[in-house]
């Protein structure tokens, strides 16, 4: 009887016989979910830790691709000057063959006209 006049104005008896403004059920309830938010938080905490090393790694990788990539877009840099390069000299050579040939027959002719007045 003196648990129902206790329950009527919002009070509770719990097993050890400890007064409680929430009904036992309720209270285990809250235990259960506090022990439950714990272990969802430590879940978290785990997570967190695991995704930042994973961005961490990522972060490496991806710099030692840029630098990969970096170095590719330099080799094909210096492909494309060394070819230019040969380019260009193949031109002076073949401008210099031109003026030499033009110089032979220049000779050519002198020597031509030499042997004609000689003659």
């Amino acid at each position: 009887m003196a648990q129902a006049v206790l329950g009527a104005a919002g009070l509770h008896l719990d097993d050890l016989n400890k007064l409680r403004v929430l009904e036992p059920a309720l209270g285990q309830q809250t235990a259960q979910l506090r022990e439950e938010c714990r272990a969802f938080l430590d879940k978290i905490a785990e997570f967190q830790k695991i995704v930042g090393s994973l961005i961490e790694l990522v972060d490496r990788l991806a710099k030692a691709a840029e630098s990969e990539k970096m170095k590719a877009i330099g080799a094909r840099n210096l492909l494309k000057s060394i070819a230019k390069q040969r380019e260009a000299q193949e031109q002076q050579l073949q401008a210099l063959i031109a003026e030499k040939k033009v110089q032979l027959e220049r000779c050519d002719f002198i020597e031509e006209r030499n042997g004609q007045i000689l003659v």
